[in-house]
This record gives structure tokens, C-alpha cells and sequence, in this order.
């Protein structure tokens, strides 16, 4: 696997050797500035010095963290700005982005049940697998594994088929279900990270878990009459088409969530718009 390490104020230091191949499979990189000195930078500065170490980028976005999320055009890009030291300046820190670099992709195969997840990842290796996960499933409190693996790719976009020593392997999209917090019970974020307070589950109530509750269900979600982690709610499909969108798009969640949303707009305005008296007619007619 290709080590690349982050020098604080530095930049990002890279094995020589090493930095064509990396630079052959990354098309999003994040660039920051120490103590956040990027949001005090002018816009036209910014742009310009982009330019003048790499040409420009496909797209530039300022992140809510105040980085820059870059969109590149070609390897000899990337390679450009990894190497770079300074901006505007100062101290430069590129990174690839943690995720748009990858992706995941699953197989389904039986004559894989029984070899571990550390040989698998050992024989996919060399074609860009960078972590294996099996699927479980949990039946009476005991984790079976099934046929199912979960493949990250050290590359964004997915292949359709890979090697696993004769067999030849189909790849599908792996779509992740919706990000819950088992804190508050909203989605979009994860327990760690969570400024809510405690919420059950079962019955959407603040200040306990669900572990001994036995009120009524309720959803802090949507207000219907199951659970928060129901499968059924309405919110959790919506979560799960914004996932869909994510992956299939390889867009953030953030955008991912804005097409949704638009396209839920879309749908309700059809619906409430008035049929013209011309289209009824013509239907009359045919």
C-alpha cells in the first residue's frame, strides 16, 4: 500500500517514488492553510496562486471547515499540488480527500465463505483492494457470516469484475444504510459527534435509552407509530436514496441531499398543479 505522510505545516510528504503512481488515482485533494488562514485569504489571491501551481482545477469549493476541496483534471495536476510547499505565503497541507478517492463495491461469492477476510484482501491486493469487510448477520444473539464482501478500491470509480484466483467476480455498488445516531436518533451524524441529548428509540422520548422502555413506539423522525430505527419510516427511505445518490454520483452527502430534496419539490408541485382543461379534453377525446 502506498504510505503517505502529513507534516503539519508542511504539507503532505510523499515518497518519491511513489508519488506518480498516487497521483494516478486521486481526483479530489483538500488544501488548508495553518490556523484556518485560508478564510482570510481574498478569493482572487486564492484562485491565481491555484493556477500558478498547478493550472487550473476542474472545480474549487470552500468547505464549512474553511479548506478547499479541488476537483483535478489530470495526474500531472495532482502531482503539482502534492508537491507543493507554500501558498499565498504560507505553509501548505495537501490532502487527499478521506472518501471521493475511494469507493466500495460487493461480491457475492460461496467459494469464498470459508477463507479469511485478511487471505482475500492478500489475493486483491494488487488490484486495488484496500480493505475487506464479510457481512454478518445476527440470529439469536450469534453473527453468521454470509457470501456477501465488502470491497474498498483505492480508486473512485468501481470495476465490474475482479479476480479472486480463477473466478471471476462481479462487482455491485455498495449502498450504506442511512448514518444514525444512537444518541439523539437523528440522522447525518454518528454518536461521537453528537450535540443532541439522549433520545429512546422506541418511544422518542428525551432522558432514557430504550433498553426497559414500554411506552408506545413513536419516531423522533417523521412522528409515526414505530421505532426510530424502523426500516418503514419514511425518513430513513429518503436517508437511503441520498445514499444511493451519494454513491452512484460520488458526490458528498451534503449534494447528494440537495438533488433529493429538489426532486421531492418537483414531484409535490406536480402533483398540486391544476391539470389544464386542454389536456382533459384531449384525453376525452382519445
Amino acid at each position: 500500500m502506498d504510505s503517505m505522510l502529513l507534516c503539519p505545516g508542511k504539507g503532505l510528504v510523499l515518497p518519491t517514488p511513489n508519488v506518480d503512481r498516487i497521483s494516478q488515482r486521486i481526483n479530489f485533494l483538500l488544501i488548508a492553510l495553518p490556523n484556518n488562514e485560508m478564510s482570510n485569504k481574498s478569493p482572487f489571491a486564492v484562485h491565481k496562486a491555484l493556477i500558478g501551481i498547478g493550472g487550473e482545477p476542474k472545480s474549487v469549493k470552500r468547505l464549512s471547515s474553511g479548506d478547499l476541496l479541488i476537483v483535478i483534471n489530470s495526474a500531472i495536476q495532482t502531482k503539482s499540488f502534492l508537491l507543493a510547499k507554500t501558498f499565498l505565503n504560507s505553509h501548505l497541507i495537501v490532502i487527499p480527500h478521506k472518501s471521493l478517492n475511494s469507493c466500495r463495491g460487493v461480491i457475492s461469492e460461496l467459494d469464498l465463505l470459508s477463507t479469511p477476510e485478511a487471505k482475500i484482501l492478500d489475493g486483491f491486493f494488487d488490484q486495488g483492494v484496500i480493505q475487506v469487510r464479510r457481512i454478518t448477520i445476527r440470529k439469536k444473539n450469534t453473527n453468521i457470516p454470509t457470501k456477501h464482501l465488502i470491497l474498498t478500491f483505492n480508486n473512485p470509480k468501481l470495476p465490474s469484475t475482479i479476480k479472486a484466483g480463477y473466478l471471476n467476480c462481479k462487482i455491485r455498488p455498495y449502498i450504506p444504510n442511512p448514518l444514525r445516531c444512537f444518541k439523539c436518533q437523528r440522522f447525518g451524524h454518528s454518536q461521537t459527534s453528537c450535540r443532541g441529548q439522549l433520545t429512546c428509540s422506541r418511544c422518542a422520548s428525551a432522558g432514557h435509552s430504550s433498553t426497559d422502555c414500554t411506552l408506545e413506539p413513536k419516531c423522533i423522525n417523521c412522528s409515526q407509530s414505530h421505532a426510530s430505527d424502523s426500516k418503514l419510516c419514511p425518513k430513513w427511505k429518503i436517508e437511503k436514496q441520498i445514499q444511493e445518490i451519494k454513491t452512484n454520483k460520488n458526490i458528498s452527502y451534503s449534494e447528494a441531499s440537495k438533488l433529493i430534496v429538489s426532486q421531492i419539490s418537483e414531484t409535490y408541485a406536480q402533483v398540486t398543479e391544476p391539470i389544464p382543461i386542454s389536456t382533459v379534453l384531449k384525453q376525452i377525446q382519445i
